[in-house]
Formats: structure tokens, sequence, C-alpha cells
């Protein structure tokens, strides 16, 4: 596996949010802005969820991929530009391919 994913040092309601919008997702809900974008650059049924954490000042991102059994958490980091950098899209995709291939 191509690193490890861990848990951010996330504030506690920025963390609730974030456990809801996977439940949503896993329930089968389809999510949209302001709370979640299609990444289609890293795969097929990869999204980008958006996470305030007024906590901490900071917005999150939760790349994660819809599988028929799971909602694989693919990498969590703090988005500081208006773009997702190549570097955070070519770890996901690594990664992916990596679970894929067991």
């Amino acid at each position: 596996m191509v690193g490890t994913l861990q848990t951010p040092p996330v504030g506690a309601a920025a963390r609730i949010e974030a456990g809801v919008l996977l439940r949503r997702l896993r329930g089968g809900e389809s999510l949209g802005m302001p709370h979640s974008r299609p990444m289609q650059e890293i795969g097929r049924r990869v999204r980008e969820l958006r996470v305030n954490d007024r906590e901490r000042r900071l917005s999150w991102r939760i790349i994660c991929r819809i599988d028929p059994e799971a909602i694989l958490v693919v990498h969590w980091f703090d988005k500081k530009t208006q773009s997702t950098p190549k570097s955070v899209i070519d770890l996901c995709k690594r990664r992916l391919q990596d679970y894929d291939r067991g």
C-alpha cells in the first residue's frame, strides 16, 4: 500500500460532520455541492467531501471512493488552494490502484 492514512487533527464538530457525510454516502444518498463533488480525474465513483473545521479554521477534504461493499477513504487533507494539488491526485490514484490489485 502507498503510505498510511492517519486521522488528521480535526476538531470535534468537523469530525462529526465528516462521519455524517460518509454515512449518508454509505446509505446511498447522492451528495452534491457544497458537501461533495465528483473527482473523475482520480477515478470512477471517487468523490471529494468538503468539511469546514471552524475550531481549527481549516477546510478539510476527504477523497473517497464509493464501492458496492464499502466507502474507501483514500486521503484526508486540509485544503489550502482552490484546486486539488497534483500530488494529492497522484497519491489517490496510486492508493486506489494498490487497493484494486489486492
